[in-house]
């Protein structure tokens, strides 16, 4: 009996056991066919987080080489950015390679090129600390440190392969990207029009970056309201999500220590209270450890990215799974590189009311039909950009019915017109002085600008500039300035030299000369072959130089008191990197005055001419060391008996009033002659960013009459040395020399704080 019963219940449980198999066989199976029935759909999530982003571009290295075929794409921000370009067809690595090739902190600031700005731009980009628009006497700030112009270039370039794609669904990947309307705080999702655009939407970080306007609707950073897009992916279709957070975690009370810490928590709030319910409904959940960096961290991106792929390594075995899940497992090949060149048949400009098609193709530089590279298409828009009198530049080609390639620009105007600059200074000759401009575009007509300096401090100064702008077309101008200052000269320099000679009338060592200069000019100029302006214009010129050290006939004494007239023409070239520490570029500037006609204070004036010339270049000799040389020269003809406008050599600076030179080892004004020749080196070298040292030396002939015998050619007269240090600020260069003469042993400091004005 008991063996019977051990027999069945054997028999039992090795039944039992037999239909378990058979149950679990079935079961497989049916996982193996409802996997052929349906293929596994993955969804990519990819959260903004600024440079923290640059994990998505690791962990997409561990999710590419597992296999793992990515169906659908949402991004916020830099998960916008990333996601959209590996959604048109980019590889992980090909990201890698065009990420960390960018200069990210340049882009951010909208570094426009110095090669980029005309003449006048540039004076006023080196002129100015601060910029502000002013409105019916008001002040306001702008709304962001950068209008994204940059970003949106490059994002150009980089989807271009993809630029008659509008429906995002049919890219390589279906993609979106989230964004925020401002008007109304509601989210925005963007799965059509211009890939570029919707991309600079979603990553338009409040503050960093300007609103993006698509349509009706004013646009900014997804992360404000959607920063990680899950459920937006799921109903793409998507089976598994994979999503990549490289968002902050909120902080605990001990780490709260600034006022910056806490208005990230205030914004991190909402985002984290929403991910808890959202982490949980990822499937695979990547979470890169990105406490160590911020949204700035650019700089950082090799560790950031390594982070990337070490948090996707943690998820190795379930990435590896779902590749085995999916019907056809994904080794992405990677998209061929496009030419460097468009073909551009027509130019579409729309949105201007204020400026004319003239002017900005004059900006633009390059005309249509015409095949330009990319660098040339940059150029030119960073050429439109310079003029600050566009809000935004967005531009796309497009393809016409007769298979034309249009670049179809959007220019969105600049509202404000008016602005409040600001600027300090200090050096040796002009003393200390404070800077306050008033700037005003359409002024009288479209295309212009009217600019009035008023410069307080020791030397009370003016400037005055008017400019009417036609590009390529004849620009014409109107120029104003007064310019003064106080200088002690020895009284041998000049005691034989007109307008000077005097006798010494009590053996004087020392006198003060008193110099002002009111210039008025009236002129024409155009860019030629595009590179060069060329200029033509008419000149009034009242010089007065006086002294109070001694006086005749009980009075101050007056060497020079006339009004000069002059035709004058100039000739510019200016390809510099960088004004006061250039690295590479070429300078030229060469100019020549046919004076007319004086009130002749010293009854001497005869009809006489003065021309000079200077030319430059500077390059890199190694990466931190660069070298500048550089020559000029100037002659008058006829005229001896005026010396007020000859060559003075001496001290260190910029911006000084006619003919008034530059020359280490003297002080001001302490060389002179109607002629002149003279060469420079400088070595600058940058210690650490924005610290340099430099060593310089100046070389010179200057007499009366110099060019005519071969006396110029001879070794140099004069010479000096120089070393120094400069410091680039956000005020301008501060820099310090110690020079020196070898001929008269004597050695003068220079110092100065701020952009020369």
């Amino acid at each position: 009996m008991n063996t019977f019963y051990k027999i069945r219940l054997t028999d039992l449980f090795f039944g039992l056991m037999l239909c378990s198999g058979l149950i679990v066989h079935g079961q497989n199976d049916s996982i193996r066919k409802d996997s052929l029935k349906k293929d596994i759909k993955v969804g990519l999530v990819l959260s903004g987080g600024g440079a923290k982003g640059f994990a998505h571009i690791g962990a997409l290295k561990v999710i590419e080489d597992a296999g793992i075929r990515i169906d659908y794409i949402g991004g916020t921000s830099m998960g916008a950015i990333v996601g959209a370009l590996y959604a048109s067809g980019y590889t992980a690595n090909q990201l890698d390679s065009i990420f960390k090739a960018i200069d990210f902190g340049a882009l951010i600031q909208d570094g426009i090129p110095r090669s980029a700005k005309t003449f006048y731009e540039k004076e006023d980009a080196e002129r100015y600390v601060l910029t502000l628009p002013f409105k019916k006497f008001k002040i306001s700030f702008p709304s962001a440190i950068s209008k994204g112009q940059n970003i949106y270039n490059l994002l150009f370039r980089l989807t271009n392969h993809v630029r008659d794609i509008d429906d995002f669904n049919k890219l390589p990947i279906p993609f979106f990207c989230v964004a925020t309307d401002i008007e109304t705080g509601e989210q925005v999702m963007l799965d059509h029009g211009y890939l570029p655009e919707a991309i600079a939407a979603s990553g338009a970080f409040p503050s960093l970056f300007e609103p993006v306007q698509i349509g009706d609707r004013l646009l900014i950073d997804g992360g404000v309201v959607n920063n990680y897009p899950l459920e937006e992916v799921k109903a793409m279709g998507a089976d598994v999500i994979i999503g990549i957070d490289v968002q902050d975690r909120l902080l605990n009370k001990d780490e709260l220590r600034s006022a910056t810490d806490i208005l990230l928590q205030i914004s991190n709030m909402q985002t984290g209270n929403s991910m808890r319910d959202k982490i949980k409904k990822t499937d695979i959940y990547i979470k890169p450890d990105i406490e160590a960096f911020n949204v700035v961290s650019f700089s950082q991106g090799d560790a950031i990215i390594k982070n990337g792929i070490i948090a996707a390594e943690l998820k190795q075995d379930q990435l590896d799974d779902l590749a085995r899940r999916q019907n056809a497992n994904l080794r992405k090949t990677p998209i061929q590189k496009e030419t460097d060149t468009l073909h551009i048949d027509k130019i579409k400009i729309e949105g201007i009311k204020n400026y004319t098609r003239q002017y900005v193709s004059g900006k633009l530089k390059f005309k249509a039909p015409n095949t330009i590279t990319y660098k040339k298409l940059n150029e030119g828009l960073n050429n439109l950009a310079a003029t600050n009198s566009f809000k935004s530049i967005k531009y796309k080609m497009e393809i016409d019915t007769a298979g034309k390639h249009i670049l179809k620009m959007n220019l969105r105007e600049n509202p404000d017109n008016m602005y409040l600059r600001l600027g300090i200074h200090y050096d040796d000759l002009y003393k200390s002085g404070a800077l306050i401009n008033v700037t005003k575009k359409r002024f009288i007509t479209d295309n212009d600008v009217a600019s009035l300096d008023l410069i307080l401090g020791d030397n009370v100064r003016y400037k005055m500039q008017y400019y009417i702008d036609r590009g390529f077309g004849f620009s014409f101008g109107i120029n104003s300035a007064y310019n003064q200052f106080t200088q002690s000269l020895d009284f041998d320099i000049i005691q034989n030299r007109p307008p000077f000679e005097i006798t010494n009338p009590g053996n004087i060592n020392k006198i003060d000369i008193d110099y002002s200069d009111l210039t008025n000019q009236i002129y024409f100029q155009t860019l030629f072959k595009q590179v060069f302006s060329i200029g033509v214009g008419l000149e009034h010129k009242r010089l007065r130089i006086s002294t109070e050290t001694f006086a005749l006939n009980n009075s101050r004494t007056f060497f020079e008191d006339s009004d000069f007239y002059s035709f004058y023409s100039f000739l510019k070239f200016d390809s510099l990197d960088d004004k006061y520490f250039p690295t590479k570029g070429v300078f030229f500037e060469g100019d020549f005055h046919n004076y007319f006609s004086s009130s002749d204070f010293n009854n001497v004036f005869e009809n006489f001419s003065i021309g000079k010339a200077k030319i430059m270049t500077s390059f890199k000799l190694f990466p931190k060391l660069a070298l500048t040389l550089s020559t000029e020269g100037g002659f008058r003809i006829d005229g001896s008996g005026i010396g007020g406008l000859d060559f003075l050599l001496g001290g260190y600076g910029n911006h000084f009033v006619n003919n008034i030179t530059p020359f280490y080892g003297y002080d001001y004004l302490e060389i002179s002659g109607d002629s002149y020749v003279k060469a420079l080196f400088n070595f600058d070298y940058e210690i650490v960013n924005k610290n340099h040292l430099s060593f310089s030396g100046n070389f010179s002939n200057t007499a009366d009459g110099l060019f005519d015998s071969n006396n110029w050619i001879d070794s140099p007269e004069f010479t000096g040395y120089a070393l120094g240090y400069g410091l680039e600020t956000f005020v301008g260069p501060v820099e310090i020399k110690y020079t020196w003469s070898p001929e008269t042993g004597n050695s003068i400091w220079f110092f100065n704080l701020g952009f020369w004005f």
